[in-house]
């Protein structure tokens, strides 16, 4: 385990960006909080003027999430259809930041919604992005059971991305809570089988397997770095890369 800081730039031409819903809610207990999706949205923008191609896949954890609903005794099925309308609504506010900066956005949803946002058609989402033009994609893969995570590692598969960024509120992958504990150690680099073996929580394990079996790394930094997003392609970042 050691420091990444001053690493080598990193050189990719497409990636995908995960976040969390909650990502999306600033100081608040819940919903969107508009400065904080400005915030990030200058990171997006940040790396998109570098010509990197990007593609998001945001969480619906701020407004609903499908595992608490079914906790309650909600159908869970019927659950995780809400979170996936979830994930449309952040999708949409994320659009409307990037466009206000002038960065051409398409939200491209699992679920038919024409009125908002266009249906997954994977050779026009590869011309978007072709175009420079940031990819949003909503609605997880469209199917109940499958969290978001799941759907980042599926689109990012799908549309050839070099690496999965997933923006977390710290700066990489510990072998323990650094909240919560003192002696909590960063790893530099960590394998997608240890992540499983472990249970380091980088994301759930459907999405570790897919990731692994189709040799995509994952770089986990944290979101509320300001500059850390850029800052991992020039070589000035800290993170964690999980890989093969």
């Amino acid at each position: 385990m050691s420091d990444t800081k001053g690493a080598k730039p990193i050189s990719y031409d497409r990636v995908m960006l995960k976040i969390s819903g909650e990502a999306l809610m600033g100081d608040q207990n819940f919903g969107l909080h508009p400065p904080t999706v400005a915030r990030i949205a200058d990171e997006v923008e940040s790396v998109h003027k570098l010509g990197v191609e990007i593609c998001m896949v945001i969480g619906g954890g701020n407004i609903f999430r499908g595992l608490q609903g079914s906790a309650q005794g909600m159908e869970r099925t019927t659950a995780d259809y809400m979170g996936m309308l979830a994930t449309v609504m952040n999708a949409l506010a994320m659009q409307s930041a990037l466009e206000a900066k002038g960065i051409h956005t398409r939200v491209i949803s699992a679920i038919r919604m024409d009125e908002v946002a266009e249906p997954y058609i994977r050779r026009r989402a590869v011309r978007h992005l072709e175009k420079k033009r940031i990819c949003i994609f909503a609605a997880g893969t469209g199917n109940p059971y499958f969290t978001t995570d799941t759907a980042a590692t599926l689109r990012a598969n799908e549309m050839n991305c070099e690496a999965i960024f997933k923006g977390t509120k710290v700066d990489g992958v510990y072998d323990k809570d650094p909240k919560k504990f003192d002696d909590a150690k960063r790893y530099e680099t960590v394998t997608y089988d240890e992540v499983l073996q472990k249970h380091l929580g980088v994301m759930d394990a459907s999405a570790i397997a897919l990731a692994r079996d189709n040799d995509l790394p994952i770089i986990v930094f944290s979101l509320d770095e300001p500059g850390g997003f850029r800052g991992i392609l020039e070589g000035t970042g800290t993170y964690t890369r999980v890989h093969g």
